[in-house]
């Protein structure tokens, strides 16, 4: 199908809009958790949304060292928001970009040999771990449907009617429509609340009328990374977490396209994700991961052109460079927000089900290691005090519920599957690339 300039824009746009709400959440969920001020905030947006277009460049542009060369978008992964969060709350934001640069490199080097690794991440392992992250989110949602944690109005009728009409809108949006309109279905209900937010009065445009009109991103805009060994034990998780997800999208992308992945290609996939990382990590951005959203859209318009995502990273980044765009993000009311945040948190939890749904727990052994990865992992979120007078050496695995409960998961699969003494796992279990994510 040959693609003419109008179309190749307006296809892209579309790309852009499938996204942009996902990509624009991280940013501001997290930075409200850090306490931001609106212009630290607008800045946050403004480098995760250029970030997210160089990411999608890197990925898309294939040449001898990086990139998988499919019609791939990349954005900020959702796995990554409690980690960071409770990074900050411990060792503060520039410990959250420390880990993700060392988190970057680790990638970079893991991707050489990452797909004789997998077998130690099946779906048994990583469904847990999404599962216990996106649950661990909740709480935050919860929190901003009621007006965000400490307001004058925690709670106030108008803020719960204002976030489940934003949940209301988004799933009859799923309802009712389908194709595009569905897969930004999100966006159209941040737009909506925020619209009647405006009406209500709970809106204020003054730090859009004072964010200026082109900005560039400077590295380290939030100080010298530091280096902590917990934080990037747990960002480094999250980051395979997330190659087993792209490592779905790819091989998804590749049926779509009729192009088969040799290892040389995933490797290269994986070493562009790592180098996205490592540049997120330098200029103030955050993890990344493919987007299996813009995997649907490519399904539903049948144009497999990488010239499109091509064109929409270009688009990304052009929107980074100008203030205004993100500023507009910054002025949704956290009731808005915390309506669209149980349907995308919520999403996490269903994804880790989804993750989940792929293990055979006909065999205990599965049953067990879900069990204690999960009862863990939420165990040490809730009572994290549980460990405190264990060696520092070991607290280095006990003081975050997601690093609680990943290595729980790891090393109780390595012990019933990976044992050489123990029967051999099924191969469509163990290897997540050979089965669809999307």
């Amino acid at each position: 199908m040959k693609l003419t300039a109008g179309k190749t824009v307006s296809l892209s746009i579309q790309h852009v809009l499938a996204m942009y709400a996902g990509a624009v959440m991280v940013p501001l969920i997290v930075g409200d958790a850090l306490g931001l001020t609106p212009e630290q905030l607008t800045y946050l947006v403004s480098a995760d949304i250029l970030m997210c277009g160089i990411a999608t460049l890197l990925q898309v542009w294939k040449n001898r060292f990086f990139g998988i060369g499919l019609p791939v978008v990349l954005g900020c992964t959702f796995t990554a928001v409690s980690p960071m969060i409770a990074i900050a709350s411990e060792y503060g934001i520039p410990a959250i970009y420390g880990s993700i640069i060392a988190g970057g490199l680790i990638v970079i080097l893991l991707s050489f040999f990452f797909g004789k690794l997998v077998r130690f991440f099946p779906p048994v392992v990583t469904g847990s771990v999404v599962t216990v992250i996106g649950i661990t989110l909740i709480p935050t949602a919860m929190n901003n449907m009621a007006g965000g944690e400490g307001s004058k109005d925690f709670g106030a009728l108008s803020n719960l009617a204002l976030s489940f009409a934003v949940l209301l809108v988004i799933v009859l949006l799923n309802r009712f429509t389908k194709g595009f309109v569905k897969s930004v279905s999100i966006l159209i209900g941040l737009i909506a609340g925020t619209a009647a937010a405006g009406l209500m009065g709970k809106v204020d445009f003054t730090e859009v009328s004072h964010a200026g009109w082109v900005q560039m991103i400077h590295p380290f805009y939030f100080g010298t990374p530091v280096f902590e060994v917990t934080p990037v034990i747990t960002m480094t998780l999250v980051l395979i977490v997330s190659l087993v997800e792209s490592t779905g999208v790819y091989f998804a992308l590749g049926d779509l396209t009729d192009k088969k992945l040799t290892e040389k290609d995933l490797s290269k996939g994986y070493r562009a994700e790592g180098f996205a990382v490592l540049l997120g990590g330098i200029f103030n951005a955050f993890p990344y991961t493919a987007y299996s959203q813009n995997v649907g859209l490519v399904q539903l318009t049948g144009v497999k052109k990488n010239s499109v995502i091509l064109a929409a990273g270009a688009f990304l980044v052009l929107l980074g460079l100008f203030p205004k765009a993100a500023a507009l993000t910054t002025i949704i009311p956290k009731p808005v927000l915390g309506g669209a945040m149980v349907a995308m948190f919520g999403m996490v939890i269903a994804y880790g089900i989804k993750m989940l749904s792929r293990v055979d727990f006909g065999k205990q052994e599965n049953l067990l290691i879900v069990a204690c990865s999960v009862g863990i992992g939420l165990g040490v979120t809730v009572v994290p005090q549980m460990f405190q007078h264990l060696p520092d050496s070991i607290k280095l695995l006990t003081e975050n519920g997601i690093v609680a409960g990943s290595f729980t998961a790891i090393i109780l699969n390595a012990i019933f599957h990976i044992n050489p003494f123990a029967k051999p796992i099924d191969r469509t279990e163990a290897v997540p690339g050979e089965k669809s994510a999307v």
